[in-house]
């Protein structure tokens, strides 16, 4: 290979291999060595490679100069990593060569696999009530057609699956609409105490019919931050229903809001909302993925009361809309806070 082909491939800025027509790997650029190895140069490609459809793909390139695709998947230590890689023929001064690029598609099949995940789950949760509500309907054309007691107890049932499925949906077009404007940061500036006092009154009597008593701490000081008063009630209501749906009867919920002139998660002057239960707690294991869409620590528990699963994974959201910090703190047996943490400028 001359010096002017050895320098082509160390130009290219992802992983590179030139193999010759002997099916020798003549020249790899720096990030190739650092994905296949230090001492690939002058070896048998099969021997870097060793992954049979990337075997093949350089084999074929070879013999009839087509170019091909092929992938390759290996570890980088910390998650599986996906390469699309592309073989295309090369003319060298010693005849036919193939140059093998990497593409590192990692994030791009994570992407798709969530969309996979998130249909399925959607899916999922769609099918257990309307599985109810088909069966129960055949049960009142049938069965249930001359008896009324059975009729209200089973129109009863479906009213409630017929709301979960409503509540499910209702979620997902939040989702949506908070993800579509999660770039575009909030302009107007609100009172985040007002929007708690208005927020808490609201959800007083659910609390009271559950038996949790509700506190609000504010400072006398004005605040104000950048915001969409819509959102930030949102956050609020769901973290607060949270806390009271998973209390416990005899538990206390405390919302605090906190001013700080210099906080470093926002990197300036900043407003904590911090929401504090006396419950169970949450065990250590569960909090990296309380966020994540559909993720229960109590799947059957949290379908009883309602809970669609979605309503952290729009918290998140919003609180990232805002250029904000989202915290959770828990241990089992000394209830759960948790914080959000939103910049004042």
């Amino acid at each position: 290979m001359t010096e002017a082909e050895a320098g082509f491939v160390e130009a290219i800025p992802l992983p590179a291999v030139m193999i010759r027509r002997d099916e020798r790997i003549e020249a790899a650029n720096g990030p190739a060595l650092a994905l296949l190895g230090q001492g690939i140069r002058g070896r048998h490609f099969i021997t870097a490679l060793r992954q049979p459809g990337l075997l093949d793909a350089i084999e074929s390139c070879l013999r009839d100069g087509s170019p091909r695709v092929a992938d390759f998947l290996t570890n980088d230590g910390r998650q599986d990593t996906t390469y699309r890689v592309t073989v295309r023929a090369v003319a060298l001064e010693s005849g036919r060569g193939v140059l093998v690029c990497f593409e590192d598609v990692t994030s791009i099949e994570q992407i798709g696999q969530m969309r996979r995940d998130f249909v399925a789950n959607v899916s999922h949760e769609l099918r257990t009530p309307l599985t109810a509500l088909i069966g129960f309907i055949e049960t009142l054309k049938g069965p249930a057609r001359g008896d009324p007691a059975g009729q209200a107890r089973f129109l009863s049932i479906m009213e409630s699956e017929a709301a979960r499925m409503n509540r499910l949906i209702g979620d997902l077009l939040s989702l949506s609409r908070v993800e579509a404007d999660e770039r575009v940061r909030p302009t107007t500036r609100l009172d985040p105490a007002e929007i708690a006092r208005s927020t808490l009154h609201g959800l007083r009597p659910i609390a009271e019919e559950a038996g949790v008593t509700i506190d609000l701490s504010v400072p006398d000081v004005p605040l104000s931050i950048p915001g969409d008063e819509d959102q930030l009630r949102q956050v609020l209501t769901n973290l607060v229903e949270n806390a009271i749906k998973y209390s416990g009867r005899g538990a206390s919920v405390t919302v605090t809001l906190t001013a700080v002139d210099y906080e470093p998660r926002v990197r300036g002057r900043g407003v904590r909302l911090t929401v504090s239960d006396t419950g169970p707690g949450i065990d250590q294991i569960h909090l990296p993925r309380l966020t994540e869409r559909f993720y229960r620590v109590d799947s059957h528990r949290s379908r009883e009361m309602g809970g669609t699963g979605l309503g952290l994974a729009i918290v998140k959201h919003i609180v990232n809309r805002h250029r904000g910090r989202l915290r959770v703190d828990s241990e089992l047996g000394k209830g759960t806070t948790f914080t959000v943490i939103l910049p004042a400028g």
